[in-house]
């Protein structure tokens, strides 16, 4: 079975809202030493082991589905699968 996390950010150039809340709370918890704050969205796809094209249907379902390309860009992570024992 091939799991792939799909990681959702937006853009540099766009403001985060939440990311400034976030950041403007720090103080309150005594932290101070913290630049920027931006928050996004992770995504977990658990693909049949017997899928094919895991990566193309995987861009394929952030491009179209998961992230707005306007505003947010994406990465891909293919987990390896992992070794049976012997």
């Amino acid at each position: 079975m091939a799991r792939v996390v799909v990681d959702v950010m937006l853009k540099p150039e766009i403001l985060d809202p939440q990311g400034e809340a976030v950041l403007g709370a720090l103080p309150r918890l005594n932290v101070t030493e913290v630049a920027s704050v931006r928050i996004g969205k992770r995504v977990e796809i658990e693909f049949d082991e017997n899928a094919r094209n895991v990566e193309e249907q995987s861009r394929v379902i952030a491009d179209q589905l998961l992230a707005n390309p306007v505003i947010e860009d994406f990465t891909i992570y293919i987990e390896p699968s992992p070794i049976e024992a012997p």
